[in-house]
């Protein structure tokens, strides 16, 4: 796969299969640690299923009325998770997606999920020299018809419980769809607005 070199000069692959804002923006993390994502590619069959894990988590999506608007799925993969989500339902354009600290879903604010998972302690985005947080991902696009889907490998996130970046931590965590494109940059969470859509990790 080919990788590309984003505003923080490391090298990140990028791929969602509905389309993206600012996949530019995705650098490393800071340090040695890395905070990428890398595409899987329809015809590498083989590549994928190299990603495919017999303790993968399915998660409901649940949407602000406590019902279900989708599933994600979330696999080990060799150097992070593997993020795949089929979601319907949205608002139509771009949306951030992030992980928070908690595994507690409670429609319909979802505030019962907490802040942004960030055991490392940074700020949040990619384009902030202080970030990003290890639970920032990038946006999802929602369709004409609400529908968003997305297929990548977070570098960084490990689903071994004891590990500091571990989603399966104590109390889990949870991941969020919020209602607005995220900029990448503020702090705490890119003024990507309100939380629509949650999905808690256990």
């Amino acid at each position: 796969m080919k990788g590309y070199k984003s505003m923080g000069g490391l090298l990140a692959g990028m791929l969602l299969l509905s389309a993206c804002s600012g996949p530019s923006a995705w650098f490393g993390l800071g340090g040695k640690t890395e905070h990428q994502h890398e595409p899987l590619h329809k015809n590498g069959s083989e590549a994928v299923m190299a990603y495919e894990s017999k303790d993968a988590q399915e998660i409901d999506i649940i949407g602000i009325r406590g019902t279900s608007i989708g599933k994600a799925k979330l696999s080990q993969a060799p150097d992070g998770v593997r993020i795949q989500l089929d979601a319907a339902h949205l608002p139509p354009g771009p949306h951030g997606f992030h992980f928070h600290e908690t595994g507690r879903c409670e429609a319909p604010d979802f505030k019962t999920a907490g802040a942004h998972f960030n055991p490392t302690g940074r700020k949040h985005g990619t384009e902030n020299p202080q970030g990003p947080h290890a639970g920032d991902l990038p946006n999802i696009e929602a369709d004409k018809n609400g529908m968003a889907k997305a297929d990548f490998v977070m570098k960084g996130l490990t689903l071994e419980k004891g590990k500091p970046t571990s989603l399966l931590k104590e109390g889990g965590t949870s991941l969020v769809i919020h209602e607005k494109a995220d900029d990448y940059k503020t702090d705490p969470s890119g003024n990507s607005g309100a939380r629509i859509a949650c999905g808690a990790v256990k």
